[in-house]
């Protein structure tokens, strides 16, 4: 195991406890598969196959389990991408950030999903907050779209 692969075990450890939970192998894969692959957006099937590599006894339903109650804990977030299929990420409270801004550019060809970091929307809430009363908590926000490689991929066929 690297440094890096220590020090995230040990802060995945750490949340887990912070939260009540009892440190598990399989919550411990989950979360650490998760953090490994932050730009990928899984589903609890994707998340099984590669449990599966290293820890081949650990069963779908096992990893079902896991993956809603660390949603429950927020250590994960769900992500509806509208394409059927349920996805989580490491959760923002994870991370100890109280808010989310993290959005998704998603690919109407390809279906390939970016995050987007960049949050513009302060401006606006405090004017929802100022005119309406209402204090935003957290936003998700999905932007629709042509990516640049299936841009570049239609001009070429045209």
């Amino acid at each position: 195991m690297t440094k890096e692969q220590e020090h995230l075990q040990d802060i995945l450890k750490k949340r887990l406890k912070e939260k009540g939970l009892k440190v598990t192998q399989q919550r411990l894969i989950v979360l650490q598969i998760l953090a490994e692959n932050r730009d990928k957006h899984m589903a609890a099937e994707d998340i099984y196959e590669m449990v599966k590599e290293e820890y081949p006894e650990i069963g779908l339903a096992t990893v079902y389990r896991t993956v809603q109650l660390l949603l429950e804990m927020q250590l994960l977030d769900r992500i509806n991408l509208d394409d059927g299929r349920v996805r989580y990420e490491i959760g923002h409270l994870f991370a100890g950030d109280m808010r989310h801004n993290h959005h998704h550019l998603i690919c109407k060809s390809c279906g390939k999903v970016t995050p987007f970091e960049d949050d513009l929307l302060e401006e606006l809430e405090a004017h929802i907050e100022q005119d309406a009363g209402f204090h935003v908590l957290d936003h998700e926000l999905k932007f629709y779209g042509i990516c640049k490689e299936c841009l570049q991929k239609q001009k070429k066929e045209s």
